[in-house]
């Protein structure tokens, strides 16, 4: 196992906003020493989002099993899925997950009522309106559950925080730690992302005092992901990922294998 297990949130030309092929990112990610992968494509119906229904899983699929075996002995590449809301979405999001043996599906909250939390235009109100919307709906997307990990947590700091000049978790931790409890009652693992470091924002999602709240309280899974997009970003910042996971007193990495998961001590 190299010095970065695992990136399991990466995108590819199978996702509207990448044009990265496939077999380019895992060269990437094998140039960068890493062990284990996993693809997971937007998977999105939300009727507020532009492409929609943009995923293809077939041809998807035949390029995953051709990369696999390009690469086998080099790299273990995973199939997932990023689902999003995936508790509006439930019946949809269960028949594609029944369709092919994938080895985890991510949910994500991109959307709080009709809005995204990627335009600006979500931020026009105060910003303990903005974080605490957002919050809340991801309490009932935890609490209906059906997938394996939970995507960027805090994701709508990446452009709150510039917006809005700061972002404390500590002022919204009466509505975490709900989310939290959710995710350790149903065994979802936490994504450690590292996108919103690239961004102005200079933080993981989650932050560091929701990693901490969530050691505390008994959690224990989580997976690095770098929401690369691009093969430059393969793995960016995995390394401050896995320092803040061993500050919190997390002391395993999850790994999946058709949705099972598998806890690994955190590398020496």
């Amino acid at each position: 196992m190299g010095a970065i297990p695992q990136d399991y949130h990466l995108h590819s030309e199978f996702s509207p906003d990448s044009r990265a092929p496939l077999e380019v990112m895992c060269l990437a990610a094998r140039e960068r020493g890493l062990s284990e992968i996993g693809f997971t494509e937007h998977f999105d119906l939300h009727p507020a989002e532009p492409m929609r229904d943009y995923f293809r899983p077939e041809p998807w699929w035949a390029e995953l099993q051709r990369c696999r075996a390009a690469f086998a002995g080099d790299l273990v590449i995973r199939a997932g899925v990023e689902i999003g809301e995936p508790h509006l979405f439930a019946n949809e999001a269960q028949a594609l997950l029944a369709a092919y043996p994938f080895d985890y599906a991510i949910g994500s909250l991109h959307h709080v009522n009709g809005a995204t939390v990627f335009a600006p235009e979500y931020f026009n109100r105060p910003a303990d309106e903005a974080y605490r919307n957002y919050f809340v709906e991801l309490e009932q997307m935890t609490r209906a559950g059906g997938f394996d990990i939970l995507a960027h947590f805090d994701v709508p700091v990446r452009l709150g925080a510039l917006l809005y000049g700061s972002y404390d978790p500590l002022r919204y931790e009466d509505v975490i730690r709900p989310v939290l409890r959710n995710c350790i009652e149903r065994g979802i693992a936490l994504d450690v992302n590292t996108a919103a470091l690239r961004s102005k924002a200079r933080v993981l999602t989650p932050s560091r005092p929701i990693l901490r709240w969530y050691a505390e309280m008994g959690g224990e899974r989580v997976t690095l992901g770098s929401d690369a997009h691009t093969p430059a970003h393969v793995g960016a910042h995995l390394d401050e990922a896995l320092a803040a996971i061993r500050d919190a007193g997390l002391r395993y990495l999850t790994f999946f294998e058709q949705r099972q998961p598998r806890l690994v001590p955190l590398p020496a």
